[in-house]
């Protein structure tokens, strides 16, 4: 019985220990300049994207083509 118990604390402790394990190693830094020129770059991508197509722009449809069949 003490040896399950023992066994069962040591699994609650090890289980408690790795919930504070980071995902990313302790060299990596958010950086602010980085972080406010991606939000930049993002930004004017997503308005370049809705400047090119018209609202009222005609869409063209794919051309259907018959399936070649083996001889």
């Amino acid at each position: 019985m003490k040896r399950c118990l023992t066994i069962g604390l040591a699994l609650v402790a090890l289980c408690g220990v790795s919930t504070f394990a980071e995902a990313r190693p302790p060299t990596v830094m958010n950086s602010p300049g980085y972080d406010a020129r991606l939000q930049e770059s993002r930004s004017a991508l997503s308005g370049s994207q809705a400047a090119t197509a018209p609202a009222n722009a005609p869409v063209a449809k794919p051309k259907r083509s018959k399936k070649k069949h083996p001889n």
